[in-house]
């Protein structure tokens, strides 16, 4: 199973006001583990960047105007992402925005059933906590201190640990997986039983509670259960 772990940088909040993608990465997972190859790009937004959204993440329109505008990098884009699922943290923001540029060039749009929201797990796991990439991040033990400022490969490469914790843990399905996946137990896995022990374990129980238990079995009488068992 292939899936894209994905993030965007904007201009802004809403692309109906005119805002646009200013940067796409990617990691690819396959059988959830990472395969270390990635997508990353850089787009020229054809727009001033707010202040607001430099001090995210701090591309401004001097850098932005050396790089390509969407159009040129669109094919590249769908191409690497093909009909394979994309996890995203708050998937709804980012397909918003990929689906307003694939709009602008008559393109049709990526269907929402194609994203899985990492917030929405987040959110559903650990219900009233926060379910930011920077808290889960916390919970989790990751390291995200080289994320000073927010950036989408960077981020990608932080969420996708992120996911494979909320999902169970880096091999979530070891015990289960089918041929050919990278998770099957090994050949000594497989092997192995559980063997006697050399010595038996001692008994825990004192001769006075074996001493009690007979009494209470000898009052229940000879229809009880126990003597089934103990032989009277």
């Amino acid at each position: 199973m292939r899936e894209l772990v994905m993030d965007t940088e904007t201009t802004g909040l809403d692309p109906n006001d005119g805002h646009r993608l200013v940067e796409i990465g990617a990691v690819e997972l396959v059988n959830h583990m990472p395969t270390g190859r990635t997508y990353h790009q850089y787009i020229n937004p054809e727009r001033p960047v707010p202040a607001e959204a430099y001090a995210v993440h701090g591309l401004d329109e001097a850098f932005l105007s050396g790089h390509p505008v969407f159009a040129q990098v669109v094919d590249a884009f769908l191409d690497f992402v093909g009909t394979d699922r994309m996890v995203i943290h708050n998937a709804s923001f980012d397909m918003r925005f990929i689906n307003a540029e694939l709009g602008w060039l008559g393109r049709p749009p990526l269907p929402a059933a194609q994203a899985l929201d990492t917030l929405d797990m987040a959110r559903r796991r650990f219900p009233g906590s926060p379910a930011s990439l920077d808290a889960l991040c916390r919970r989790f033990g990751i390291d995200n201190s080289a994320r000073e400022k927010h950036g989408a490969l960077l981020d990608s490469e932080i969420l996708a640990e992120v996911y494979l914790e909320l999902i169970g843990g880096r091999q979530p399905d070891f015990a289960l997986a089918g041929p050919g996946s990278r998770n099957q137990p090994t050949r000594s896995q497989t092997q192995w039983r559980p063997q006697p022990r050399p010595q038996p374990l001692p008994a825990r129980l004192t001769d006075a509670e074996r001493a009690a238990h007979d009494r209470f079995v000898a009052a229940l009488g000879d229809t009880a259960v126990w003597t089934r068992y103990t032989g009277t």
